[in-house]
């Protein structure tokens, strides 16, 4: 690491203990992750907390997630939506689907999550023609290539005034590669999301770029109209 990246990290850890933003549960469940030997690129517990004041700021009931890898950002979801919410989100992974649920049945809230496992697009495919109850809020953090895609998808389950994250925008979404003329499958992928949320009538947006325990990276946000 860098020695910015170093200070980005040692302030993170500052804010995060001084708030008392993560308690034992998550750390558990962060831990168990990385055990089973999970890719240790979960949210932070920063950027969890900001996930779930979202989810309450919105009056959030019903939550989607793409991209569940071991739970830690479910949690932090489900904490949001509270008593009689329901958090559903894709994984295609078996193990990290098992894995996620063991997370969230220890961290007390797995009766308000709910795994699908296989391939997102197909996911979202039996979401969108079982027609039920909109989501409040849709979080994006799977493969970046396909996060046109997934944002055209979260556009059919949503209503107006719901919220879209799109995370990794900047690092993993290849925003970062996009601004300096690069040309590959995140590249692309990051300019293929802006130019349709810039196209979309029913999308107000913002993107913002963060440093931390992650390192350089940023987020998108939109406001369904």
């Amino acid at each position: 690491m860098t020695e910015a990246a170093d200070r980005w990290t040692a302030v993170d850890d500052f804010l995060v203990g001084a708030l008392g933003t993560e308690d034992d549960a998550l750390r558990a469940a962060r831990a168990a992750s990385h055990a089973a030997g999970l890719p240790a690129i979960e949210v932070t517990a920063s950027q969890g907390g900001l996930l779930s004041l979202f989810v309450r700021m919105v009056g959030g009931r019903r939550v989607l997630e793409i991209g569940t890898l071991g739970g830690y950002s479910a949690i932090w979801l489900a904490r949001g939506v509270g008593t009689g919410g329901r958090v559903v989100t894709l994984e295609i992974e078996p193990k990290h689907a098992q894995v996620a649920r063991e997370n969230v049945d220890r961290a007390g809230v797995g009766d308000a999550v709910e795994i699908l496992l296989g391939p997102a697009a197909d996911s979202l495919d039996t979401l969108i023609a079982a027609g039920g109850e909109p989501f409040d809020l849709v979080f994006l953090d799977a493969d970046k290539q396909n996060n046109a895609r997934y944002l055209t998808a979260a556009l059919r389950l949503t209503r107006p005034g719901s919220v879209i994250v799109v995370d990794n925008l900047v690092r993993g979404g290849g925003a970062r590669a996009a601004a300096e003329g690069g040309s590959d499958p995140a590249a692309d992928g990051a300019r293929e999301l802006l130019d349709l949320v810039r196209k979309e009538p029913r999308l107000t947006a913002t993107a913002v770029q963060t440093v931390g325990g992650k390192g350089w990276d940023g987020f998108l946000l939109a406001y369904v109209g």
